[in-house]
């Protein structure tokens, strides 16, 4: 089911400038709970709420998804701006044209305890970044996976039972950006790894004692974007305070952005302006 506000909440989108930490309020709404902001090419930006897809403007405007289930907040515009790929609650990734029109389903038919969770697209549009997350028994197992945009046979890139999450490609393409608890020290302590795109070891990228979440690359590789949760929270609730958003440099410094009342839904999914200046995220405060 979508989420929805509670008494007394508000969605506020904004977008902060990477290099200033100035931000400007974008939109809000004590109606709609909108989540994961990412943009178009031209600058609109984009987002869900009610298991449906907006452009945002004075308004939200609905985007069609043309026959496609509800979704939730995993959706990333292709690099040509032209088709828009959704995470749906039945478990599949669908592929939709952003003008409107006919959905199709990307993804293959791995059993009803598997759902796939998209969050990157690779730079030259040829393949999807997934995180598949599966039951086995009463063990919930996630792992990094990619498939061809076009569809076709998935390849597994991670093959454990770490809890991962947040896939999401390098501008060159060469490795897949994720967290992942694989070096947590206390239960749903996660933080940032990458791995190579064919397969190898994963690199640890952030080391502290806060909770870190959905590593978003810049699209000119300056610095690597993400969510960090307070010490001792485990996975990535909605509603918490002193949520961070940070930014990793390409020297390895950790940058403050902002803080804010908020968590899953703020920043989900690819959230760097097209020129690499800006971030959007979602805050939601009561």
């Amino acid at each position: 089911m979508p989420r929805t506000l509670r008494p007394g909440q508000r969605s506020e989108l904004y977008v902060v400038d990477v290099a200033t930490g100035d931000r400007r309020s974008v939109f809000g709404s004590a109606e709609v709970l909108f989540e994961a902001p990412n943009w178009l090419p031209d600058g609109t930006l984009v987002v869900n709420g009610n298991g449906l897809l907006f452009r945002v403007g004075d308004g939200l405007e609905e985007i069609k998804l043309g026959g496609v289930p509800a979704i939730n907040n995993d959706h990333v515009v292709g690099p040509d701006g032209q088709t828009v790929y959704v995470s749906a609650e039945d478990g599949h990734i669908y592929a939709v044209p952003i003008a409107g029109g006919t959905g199709r389903r990307v993804t293959n038919d791995r059993g009803p305890r598997f759902h796939h969770y998209l969050h990157g697209v690779s730079p030259d549009g040829s393949t999807l970044a997934y995180i598949g997350l599966e039951w086995v028994g009463e063990r919930r197992v996630t792992n990094v996976w990619t498939i061809p945009s076009g569809g076709g046979a998935d390849v597994q890139v991670t093959n454990d039972e770490f809890a991962d999450d947040g896939a999401e490609y390098s501008p060159d393409g060469e490795w897949i950006y994720f967290n992942s608890e694989r070096a947590a020290r206390v239960p749903g302590h996660a933080q940032l790894f990458r791995v190579p795109v064919r397969g190898g070891a994963a690199e640890q990228l952030t080391f502290d004692d806060r909770v870190n979440w959905f590593p978003h690359p810049a699209p000119d590789g300056s610095a690597i974007a993400y969510v960090s949760f307070p010490p001792g929270v485990e996975g990535h609730p909605a509603d918490v305070a002193d949520v961070r958003l940070r930014l990793l440099t390409a020297t390895g410094e950790i940058r403050e952005l902002t803080a804010l009342f908020g968590g899953q839904g703020t920043m989900n999914v690819p959230s760097w302006s097209p020129d690499s200046t800006a971030i959007a995220y979602v805050a939601y405060p009561i």
